[in-house]
């Protein structure tokens, strides 16, 4: 059941998703039901968003009163079916990390699900980025440096970045589990205007995508990474999709 958490606004201020390429098999076998992979060209997409939000505060209030934060969320790109027999997607996040304690505090509550508390160096300078994130559980690392760039590689899955845009702003849905909740919850980001740039990646890592008890060694290959800057949005409670596993 929804958590009736009021409409929060903010902005963006840098969000880096740093996308994997994943085989499709691979992918199925590490999500819950009801998820599946959404495939593209028959691999599946995951990945880590990498993200900076300032102003936040429950919407219509002042953004002077609002907070912000480095945070970093696992994605994969999934499609369920609903109850009346449609197909929906989303992203299924089997994972949050911040820096905010108030965040981390607040997880279930305040806001969707559970974050855990993790420190972030992050270098910007020019058209230059670098962002690394090491969870204070120490049981997520993630890694990502690179510059803005004209184009996707040649070898992504994606056959130019409309496309890749296009599939990502369509999983505007971020869904996950919690331990003491029989639901997924369900939380909608509404951008007011959407939109990416391509960041050539010189060096990605990511202990989730790269760990060999969940992902055969060649199952998962860095694919690209898109760049947002200065986005105001809104995130939005939304009905989940189904019970969740024991539930």
């Amino acid at each position: 059941m929804p958590l009736g958490i009021p409409a929060v606004a903010g902005v963006i201020d840098r969000r880096i998703l740093l996308n994997y390429r994943v085989d499709a098999d691979a992918m199925a076998a590490a999500l819950p039901a009801p998820f599946e992979p959404l495939t593209v060209d028959g691999d599946a997409v995951g990945g880590i968003c990498l993200i900076r939000l300032r102003d936040l505060r429950p919407r219509g209030l002042p953004a002077a009163i609002g907070v912000g934060s480095e945070n970093a969320a696992h994605r994969v790109a999934v499609e369920w079916e609903r109850a009346d027999g449609t197909m929906e997607g989303g992203v299924y996040v089997p994972r949050r990390d911040t820096s905010s304690r108030l965040f981390a505090l607040g997880g279930g509550r305040l806001f969707s699900d559970r974050h855990f508390l993790a420190d972030f160096d992050v270098t910007e300078a020019g058209d230059r980025y670098a962002v690394t994130m090491e969870s204070r559980d120490g049981e997520a690392r993630v890694h990502v440096a690179g510059e803005r760039a004209d184009g996707l590689p040649a070898d992504s899955v994606f056959d130019s970045l409309a496309a890749a845009s296009s599939f990502f702003e369509r999983g505007s849905v971020g869904l996950s589990a919690t331990g003491d909740r029989e639901d997924y919850y369900a939380i909608e980001l509404r951008t007011d205007e959407w939109a990416v740039e391509p960041l050539a990646v010189e060096a990605a890592a990511s202990s989730y995508f790269e760990d060999a008890s969940r992902f055969p060694p060649d199952a998962v290959e860095l694919d690209h990474a898109l760049l947002m800057r200065d986005v105001a949005h809104t995130w939005h409670e939304n009905e989940p999709p189904c019970a969740a596993p024991g539930g």
